[in-house]
């Protein structure tokens, strides 16, 4: 009599201060974008969900925003995430940068896995930065600070020492049915997708304050019978010289970013897009709690 093979799964949650590369970590470990990154702080807003499947385990990955002092209603609500994902879960990625000094940050989210009483591995991220040598010094600042059951050095960027990761995530994975379906990478929906990558370009293409200040919503999402699908999107900002910025010259930065949005929106999608963008001027919106609901942030 054959007999089924059994099924493990573990929900692990990602976390750490901003730009230490936790999106750059959850794309590399499911092998595909889903998460946008970029060189700027506080890229990430929500919770996004990642699905790997290695043989029999099914790990759903949990990345979260920069964890940070927050100035806006917007930033408490990045906060908040960070803090209830780290609770109840089977394990915590914390994600660090290889400094051999602990912030307030990674203070404040050590004391939180503490509390919730969480099995955590560290993970020192971009060590294709630095000298092998410093990572022993940064290994025993926290190892002193915290019991850890791993503390490991990789490269979201090189894929150095991923494997060693998702090996020790396999000790987190019980017995059970997979929360996902196995061809799942994301439980995102695809407008959501496409609306971040929007938001990644303006990150990529525009200087200093003005893209933290926007937010993107897909107005219509449709597929015409030869699969190209009709994507309309309207980007809003806080300020109507923000929104002269955006469009260009001409519309030329406009142009710019919907070019390269569509060519990642075509790669997700696997068919051509056709999309049309947008600008509109809300004022102060991201300390409006009605218009953080209206985009989606709400606890």
């Amino acid at each position: 009599m054959k007999t089924e093979p059994l099924t493990k799964s573990a929900m692990i949650t990602i976390c750490g201060r901003p730009n230490v590369g936790k999106s750059t970590l959850t794309n590399a470990l499911v092998g595909e974008k889903i998460a946008i990154v970029s060189n700027k702080p506080q890229t990430t807003r929500n919770r996004i969900t990642a699905i790997v499947n290695r043989g029999e385990t099914q790990f759903v990955l949990m990345d979260t925003p920069g964890f940070h002092k927050p100035r806006t209603k917007l930033g408490d609500y990045m906060v908040n995430v960070v803090r209830e994902s780290v609770a109840d879960v089977d394990g915590v990625l914390l994600v660090v940068e290889p400094i051999p000094a602990i912030g307030p940050q990674e203070e404040a989210l050590i004391a939180r896995i503490e509390e919730q009483k969480l099995p955590a591995i560290l993970v020192i991220n971009k060590i294709d930065t630095v000298e092998k040598e410093k990572l022993l010094e940064v290994m025993a600042v926290y190892g002193a600070r915290h019991s850890f059951d791993a503390i490991l050095p990789v490269s979201a960027k090189t894929g150095e020492g991923l494997e060693e990761l998702l090996e020790e995530l396999e000790k987190y994975a019980e017995e059970g049915p997979h929360f996902f379906p196995d061809d799942m990478i994301t439980n995102q929906p695809e407008r959501q997708i496409c609306a971040e990558l929007i938001r990644e370009k303006l990150l990529l293409c525009l200087e200093k304050e003005i893209p933290h200040g926007t937010a993107v919503e897909i107005t219509s999402f449709s597929e015409r019978e030869n699969g190209i699908v009709d994507i309309e999107a309207t980007i809003f900002c806080e300020k109507e010289s923000h929104k002269g910025i955006i469009i260009g010259k001409k519309g030329a930065m406009l142009k710019k970013i919907g070019a390269l949005a569509r060519a990642d929106m075509e790669a997700f999608l696997g068919t051509k897009v056709n999309l049309q963008t947008w600008v509109k001027v809300k004022d102060s919106w991201r300390d409006s709690l009605a218009q953080l609901r209206n985009f989606g942030y709400t606890e």
